[in-house]
């Protein structure tokens, strides 16, 4: 079940929607036109779950191309709800722009409440009355600062909703993929192309992305959530208030995802801010690969490319793969999906221990572990003890003897057997027991 949350720019779409959720998800500032796509996160009412679709404010007169599509956004947002939220500004009153939204709500025929926003007291609650004149039903007066009369909106908003269908829980197996990079590397072209439509706006203007935009969708029967994020800047060049914030939500996003496609200009290469991006995606426990769009420009040829693969693979511990595709033409972007979600699956590999201590016996045959003061590390067992990400214990007679070359060694050759490039890969060298024990009697 979905429910828009719709009206005129700066009337407190965004905080009404992170009170009515219980969450600091939508972005807020005191500037208008901070939204600008549709973001959908959910919330739950007397045991009935339902997703809340923030907008962009709609105004009709504003010639910027940005609000266009910004309207355009709105507009999907209603055809795809089943319940609309029309937020306007008590305190500014009846505006020309609330009577236009009225009206396009009118003629969507979909059930609507107005929420006359900003009554942050009990003196403000006679505002909500000029708000009748719309001809959608009682105003519902609210404070999305103070919490004021929230509770009233959400059992108004519950009984309208279908009966049927409570909003789907997201399954085991589905997968988070979220798509991070600098600003202006055609992020947000790529997302469309993924979905197949102009889900989010996009525009020459680096920094349109202000959200990370969950989008759900379905490849090959495998239900994903595609998160679309803000552009992601060196932090000394973060300096507004809002981009700071945009940013931390694109971190928190990496969070929350089991895949990363960290997309770069192809013209640019993979930058010092590229690996910088993929570090923190990787850190978060994301598998990850870096894609080159705009390949369809030609300003990389495949020498290029096989000496930007060869210094990714040298500088970012996780090796991961350097894909190319171009959001404008559609090029390689089936094989991107197909590739996010191997490495959603190699993310929850499980490798039997069998398979991993014959490695481990290869492993030390073609390289002898390292010797101190005479007496030399022995590799003893080796067994995997999670996954999401992997995650290896191997048993050794002596960890002061391990020598961190000789542990990246054996990272590299684990990663190479058992194709776990671009993956977050943890391996804990734990003593032997009986070695503790000695040790404990001294």
């Amino acid at each position: 079940m979905k429910v828009a949350v719709v009206g005129y720019p700066n009337v407190g779409k965004s905080s009404l929607v992170n009170r009515l959720s219980g969450t600091r998800t939508a972005v807020v500032h005191e500037r208008s036109g901070i939204t600008r796509d549709r973001h959908e996160i959910a919330c739950e009412w007397n045991g009935r779950r339902f997703l809340l679709v923030d907008t962009g404010g709609m105004d009709a007169l504003d010639p910027d191309p940005i609000a266009g599509s910004i309207r355009d956004q709105a507009r999907a947002a209603l055809a795809d709800a089943q319940v609309a939220v029309l937020v306007v500004d008590a305190r500014a009153g009846l505006r020309p722009g609330d009577e236009e939204m009225a009206d396009l709500l009118r003629r969507s025929r979909l059930p609507v409440l107005v929420a006359a926003n900003k009554v942050d007291g009990v003196g403000d609650l006679a505002l909500a009355a000029d708000f009748h004149a719309l001809g959608l039903g009682d105003p519902v007066a609210v404070s999305a600062a103070q919490g004021l009369g929230s509770g009233d909106l959400l059992d108004r908003l519950v009984e309208l909703l279908p009966s049927e269908g409570d909003a789907a829980q997201e399954a085991d197996d589905t997968l988070r993929l979220a798509v991070l990079g600098r600003p202006n590397v055609g992020k947000s072209s790529l997302v469309n192309r993924f979905v197949g439509s102009e889900r989010v706006v996009v525009s020459e203007v680096a920094g349109t992305t202000r959200d990370a935009i969950d989008l759900p969708m379905e490849i090959d029967g495998r239900r994903v959530i595609l998160v679309d994020t803000a552009g992601m800047r060196r932090q000394s060049k973060v300096q507004e208030s809002v981009e700071y914030y945009t940013v931390l939500r694109s971190q928190r996003a990496a969070e929350r995802a089991d895949v990363a496609l960290v997309v770069c200009d192809a013209a640019d290469g993979v930058t010092a801010q590229d690996q910088r991006v993929a570090e923190l995606a990787m850190g978060a426990g994301c598998a990850t690969a870096m894609v080159l769009n705009k390949w369809d420009l030609g300003t990389m040829d495949e020498e290029g490319l096989d000496h930007e693969r060869a210094r990714v693979a040298r500088k970012l511990r996780l090796r991961p793969r350097v894909l190319t595709t171009s959001a404008t033409t559609g090029r390689n972007v089936d094989r991107l999906l197909r590739e996010a979600l191997a490495l959603g699956d190699r993310r929850r590999t499980r490798v039997p221990t069998p398979q991993l201590n014959r490695w481990l016996g290869e492993a030390v045959q073609a390289r002898q572990p390292p010797a101190r003061q005479g007496h030399r590390l022995r590799l003893l067992y080796a067994a995997q003890v999670e996954t999401a990400p992997p995650r290896f214990a191997i048993q050794v007679n002596s960890r002061a003897r391990l020598t961190r070359d000789y542990a990246y060694y054996l990272e590299n050759r684990l990663r190479a057997r058992f194709g776990l490039d671009g993956v977050p890969v943890i391996i804990d060298f734990v003593e032997g027991a009986h070695r503790r024990r000695a040790a404990s009697t001294r």
